[in-house]
């Protein structure tokens, strides 16, 4: 009988065709990506994917762009991107972990300099760890394993962030010195694109104008939008959106703060403008997300 393949690159679509250890559908642990049915078709990924390659080698395409993987090769894989043509060699053995965007946000929130993984990914989503920072990584993973399966743990989730946390740490680390070792100059679209990014992280909360964001990159809003638009496939509006959309879900979840103070700190004109915005993006009100 041929085993059924994911239909939706999403934690949960994953979840109901491999077996894998979770947190609710904020995180899905991948033993080996040999063993993962994946679909013949492209999909779009809805959750981020934190794979490497431990032995043999791997291709697949991500927004028709063709990748190669080998061993010690990191792959970053971001919500919204579109994954087809894999092809595994008879060897191939890889770890993997399938994130939430809200619960990577979470852990990342107060750390800034985070970003620079986000960042370098999008234009380097295969780079190459030594052999002992692969290990290290693997090593990771077997805590991270060990933690998200402990049921009885009272702290289990809390303990599972700060795991993550460390382990992006060492891979930003990682990625700094692949950086001061890059030859490849940004292109300028790269360039305004890490810039405005930069300045969406340092602004979100008070300004969501893209008028405002390309007046402080000294470019007009449609050069901006249409950039933006061809390094990440998102507009300008989407990726403000979107930090916007995580920030008012990190506070309903993890602070005490009401709808009134969180609009305000996010700089909306008031409760009901901030509730109509949420449900408009997410599906259901500020207070009904507070209680799933």
């Amino acid at each position: 009988m041929e085993t059924a393949k994911i239909n939706e690159l999403s934690i949960a679509g994953t979840k109901v065709v491999y077996e894998g250890s979770f947190i609710n559908d904020d995180l899905l642990l991948i033993n080996d990506f040999a063993n993962l049915p994946l679909p013949n078709e492209p999909r779009r990924v809805k959750c981020i994917i934190v794979g490497l390659c431990l032995h043999g080698k791997a291709q697949y395409s991500v927004d028709t762009e063709d990748r190669n993987v080998h061993p010690n090769d990191v792959i970053m894989i971001h919500n919204g991107q579109v994954l087809d043509n894999y092809m595994l060699s008879p060897d191939f053995h890889g770890i993997g972990i399938m994130l939430s965007e809200v619960f990577y946000h979470e852990i990342i929130k107060d750390i800034h300099e985070l970003s620079s993984l986000f960042l370098f990914s999008r234009s380097h989503p295969v780079f190459n760890l030594s052999a002992d920072e692969s290990f290290m990584i693997s090593q990771y993973y077997k805590a991270l394993q060990y933690k998200v399966d402990d049921q009885n743990h009272h702290f289990r989730t809390e303990a599972v962030r700060s795991l993550l946390l460390t382990m992006l740490y060492d891979l930003s680390n990682a990625i700094f010195r692949l950086q001061q070792n890059n030859d490849k100059r940004q292109t300028r679209a790269e360039a305004i694109f890490t810039a405005f990014i930069k300045l969406v992280e340092e602004n979100f909360r008070r300004e969501r104008r893209v008028s405002w964001y390309g007046e402080r990159l000294f470019i007009t809003p449609k050069y901006l939008s249409e950039t933006v638009k061809l390094v990440s496939q998102k507009t300008p509006n989407e990726w403000i959106d979107n930090y916007v959309l995580l920030e008012i879900r990190v506070l309903l979840k993890n602070t005490t703060m009401n709808i009134k103070e969180i609009a305000q700190q996010l700089n909306f004109p008031n409760q009901s403008f901030l509730g109509k915005y949420f449900k408009e993006h997410v599906g259901m009100s500020p207070s009904e997300y507070r209680k799933i």
